[in-house]
C-alpha cells in the first residue's frame, strides 16, 4: 500500500442541502418559458406548411377555374389603367 492513503473505514459527507423548493409563481414562470419555446417550434414547422399549401390550393382553384395569376395581374391593371371597351 501507498504510504500517503489512509487506512481504516472512510468519513461519511455531509449531505449537500437539499434544494429550495420554488414557489407557484416560479413554477408558472418556467411554465410559460416551455410553452413559449414549444410554441416557436412549432411555428417555424407549421407556418412554412400553411403558406405552402395556400399557395398549392390558390393554384389549384385558379387551374380549375381555367386561368393563371399572370392573367389574373393583368386584367388588373387593365381594369386599373383604365383601358378596354368604353360603352
Amino acid at each position: 500500500m501507498t504510504p500517503d492513503v489512509p487506512d481504516g473505514s472512510l468519513q461519511p459527507s455531509a449531505a449537500p442541502p437539499a434544494a429550495q423548493k420554488l414557489s407557484w409563481r416560479e413554477q408558472r414562470w418556467q411554465r410559460r418559458r416551455r410553452r413559449k419555446a414549444f410554441e416557436e417550434v412549432l411555428g417555424w414547422i407549421f407556418v412554412p406548411l400553411i403558406v405552402g399549401a395556400v399557395y398549392w390550393g390558390l393554384t389549384a382553384a385558379l387551374d380549375a377555374a381555367g386561368t393563371s395569376p399572370a392573367a389574373i395581374v393583368q386584367g388588373l391593371q387593365l381594369f386599373l389603367s383604365g383601358g378596354g371597351q368604353t360603352p
